[in-house]
């Protein structure tokens, strides 16, 4: 500072800068090499269709990266957090393999409390579960196999209830901002320590004897215990629509909507609710129907008082699970939230409590690993289905280059084909894209997504990422837009 002052009062700097070092030779600036002409072009399409018609006013967040080439062709928005939707659940998927490995399998117990003599147990059953969510499901065995399996052991009638234990982990509820209107849906359907048949059921609902009246309900015999309120009406005037409602604050599912006179009778998939009552309450019914005699009722652990001794009787049936790759089939192909809250759950540290929060502390210790930035994704649920969810096209990159490394990775496998499966099964057929594009697709009001891996032209192996958020149309108009862009780049070639 005061040499600064002396030159500015006594007009010395010439002599200053005759006494300074020699400045160094300029570098050259480093830039980066111009993209091919195809590249170039293929990066005006993709732009192109995200001002489209429907999806002008949208956030887009876009990454295409070479796999054969570790090249990156387009990206737009790259780092920005968007709302994935279920393409979550490749990041579920992920997680969950590496804490656990490909090949783990669910366990569930099955205890007699009480002594069993000439095949009458005298006290309850209890199930115990660790969070196994296929019994009688896409991805697992039926129940009849557990059935078969008491059977073999010579039980043939419980003088008592059958219990469902559920202490293994956190309480069912829904994951953080799930909106309560998916809640009485299949799609909202509750994960806990033990569940079945997808923790659905069935309602057939049947219009009423005349115009004005409620609509019938009816629910099979599984269903017996869950408690509904019936807001429907039979109306001539209106186009027949029923909708389910789990309403804040009440434990019965709420059935609305109308249903037109001399209407055939529509089945309606539901929530089962609890999912422990449910389990019991299926798992007893398939008991009885098999011949084994049930004189208890079917409960959930936690309203049995005094609890049960956990430590009494014996276990008489050990059901292991499908292993973690089989389940991710249907999870991914037929995307099925239920088992993406599951599979989150493996995350979990051994040893300590299984609930959402220590899964999310386990997820995120991997995607750091990884070499993901911790800024990089918000994930609060498993299955995608909460509007909290955010990750960046990025990160979702990261995840796809990493498993297309891994030899033979069951995650690759078990995407859902274009044109073939899964909830691509009707899109991009009679394209490029079609029995090409294998892609995890995530979609709810105002949000389209798309992460997997397509070939171009050429064989050349592509990473995939888009998502679009907050469009001004229709979801059809989003979804098109996707599709376009996907075959753009299956038919991408870099040759002249």
């Amino acid at each position: 500072m005061r040499a600064g002052w002396l030159c500015a009062l006594s007009g010395c700097a010439a002599v200053l800068l005759s006494a300074q070092e020699p400045s160094a030779p300029a570098r050259p600036v480093q830039r980066a090499p111009a993209p091919e002409p195809a590249v170039s072009q293929l990066r005006l399409d993709v732009q192109a269709e995200t001002t489209a018609p429907g999806v002008t006013r949208a956030v887009w967040g876009i990454v295409v990266h070479s796999l054969d080439r570790d090249d990156r062709l387009v990206e737009i928005n790259p780092e920005t957090l968007l709302i994935p939707a279920s393409v979550a659940k490749i990041v579920s998927a992920v997680s969950a393999a590496d804490a656990v490995g490909w090949d783990y399998t669910y366990t569930t117990q099955v205890r007699a409390a009480g002594p069993i003599v000439e095949g009458v147990l005298s006290g309850d059953l209890i199930v115990s579960g660790s969070g196994d969510p296929t019994p009688d499901g896409r991805a697992g065995d039926s129940l009849q196999v557990w059935v078969d399996a008491l059977k073999a052991r010579g039980l043939r009638r419980v003088e008592g209830r059958i219990i469902g234990d559920d202490d293994g982990i956190e309480e069912p509820r829904p994951a953080r901002a799930w909106a309560w209107e998916d809640v009485g849906y299949v799609s909202g359907a509750l994960f806990g320590a033990l569940n079945a048949a997808e923790n659905r059921m069935t309602v057939t609902v049947a219009p009423g004897a005349r115009e004005g009246a409620p609509a019938t309900l009816a629910v099979d015999a599984d269903g017996q215990d869950r408690p509904l309120v019936n807001r429907t009406a039979t109306a001539a005037a209106q186009a027949s629509f029923v909708w389910s409602e789990q309403r804040p604050g009440e434990t019965a599912l709420t059935i609305a909507g109308f249903v037109r006179p001399n209407e055939a009778p529509a089945k309606l998939s539901v929530s089962a609710g609890n999912p422990t009552q449910w389990f019991a309450s299926l798992f007893r019914n398939r008991l009885i129907r098999s011949g084994i005699e049930v004189t208890g009722r079917a409960a959930d652990v936690d309203e049995v008082q005094p609890p049960p001794d956990r430590t009494a009787g014996s276990v008489v049936y050990t059901h292991r699970s499908r292993p973690l790759a089989d389940i991710v089939k249907p999870m991914l192909k037929e995307s099925i939230n239920l088992y993406g809250e599951a599979v989150l759950r493996l995350n979990a540290a051994p040893g300590g409590p299984v609930t959402n929060d220590a899964a999310l502390d386990g997820l995120r210790r991997r995607l750091t690993a990884w070499g993901l930035a911790a800024d990089a994704e918000q994930i609060v649920d498993g299955s995608g289905l909460s509007r909290h969810d955010l990750i960046t096209p990025q990160a979702l990159a990261v995840l796809l280059k990493r498993e297309h490394e891994l030899p033979a990775s069951p995650l690759v496998s078990a995407l859902p084909i274009a044109g073939v499966d899964g909830s691509l099964a009707a899109r991009l057929k009679g394209t490029r894209a079609a029995n090409n594009l294998r892609a995890k697709t995530g979609t709810m009001s105002n949000v389209r997504s798309l992460a997997g891996y397509v070939k171009t032209r050429d064989g050349e192996q592509l990473a995939v990422v888009i998502m679009v958020n907050n469009y001004e149309g229709s979801g059809v108009e989003a979804t098109q837009a996707i599709d376009r862009m996907v075959v753009r780049l299956a038919d991408f070639t870099r040759r002249k």
